[in-house]
């Protein structure tokens, strides 16, 4: 099986977390914060982006379960998360075990043609490279139902707020301390592959924007794809 530069990033990473700290804090640690709250965040996005209960959901990047605790707690969706760690997953697991957990190291997305309403992918995009997450985007759309709909979280330049991320990177750079790969995406880089891999429409939702009642902002920019049918 090929081997990426993602898959070796966050093994390292999480390695290292779960030998310094306890586990609960170490999964909290590798999935960048508190998983009650974000997770919260991360269930207001994908309701607002029209997730119901009865649907089908792919969680690609799923991590520690931040979203899959958040969606048991109040919905009742079929659920498949995916992730490239072993270690979170298996922690996912134990928080969510009636929920599916498939741990993957492909390009494409381990799930039947048409069998998903709605694919989540929260801090993804943020470290693949742009050839990497326009495959995955073509898989995903095979995935989804006609009329379900891709949305996930991305940096770009344009949001001043965003332009941190940036700035540290830049001096890990300089440090040969870089431990993942941050990757901007701008929005009409993004219309385009959507145009080109079929999706019939793309909208927006700015970091610092939050329309949803029940919860703040995600602080990542979201793009919502919608495949046509």
């Amino acid at each position: 099986m090929a081997r990426f530069h993602f898959v070796e990033d966050y093994e390292r990473v999480v390695r290292k977390l779960v030998k310094r700290y306890p586990l609960d804090e170490a999964m909290r640690r590798a999935v960048g914060g508190d998983l009650e709250a974000g997770g919260a965040v991360e269930r207001a996005v994908v309701r607002h982006a029209g997730l119901k209960d009865g649907d089908a959901l792919v969680d690609f990047g799923c991590g520690a379960g931040r979203l899959a605790m958040a969606l048991r707690a109040e919905m009742r969706i079929d659920y498949l998360g995916i992730d490239v760690v072993e270690t979170l997953l298996k922690y996912a697991r134990g928080k969510c075990p009636d929920y599916r957990f498939v741990r993957n190291h492909a390009l494409s997305i381990p799930a039947p043609d048409a069998s998903a309403d709605m694919v989540s992918a929260f801090s993804v995009f943020t470290h693949l490279l742009h050839a990497e997450t326009y495959i995955y985007l073509e898989d995903m759309h095979r995935v989804l139902r006609p009329g379900g709909r891709v949305v996930f979280s991305f940096l770009e330049f344009a949001k001043d707020f965003h332009w941190a991320v940036f700035d540290d990177t830049v001096v890990a750079q300089k440090r040969s301390t870089v431990p993942h790969l941050n990757q901007f995406i701008e929005r009409n880089a993004i219309e385009v592959w959507a145009r080109r891999l079929g999706y019939a429409s793309v909208g927006f939702i700015s970091g610092d924007d939050a329309p949803w009642p029940e919860a703040p902002a995600l602080g990542q920019s979201i793009a919502i794809l919608v495949k046509g049918g």
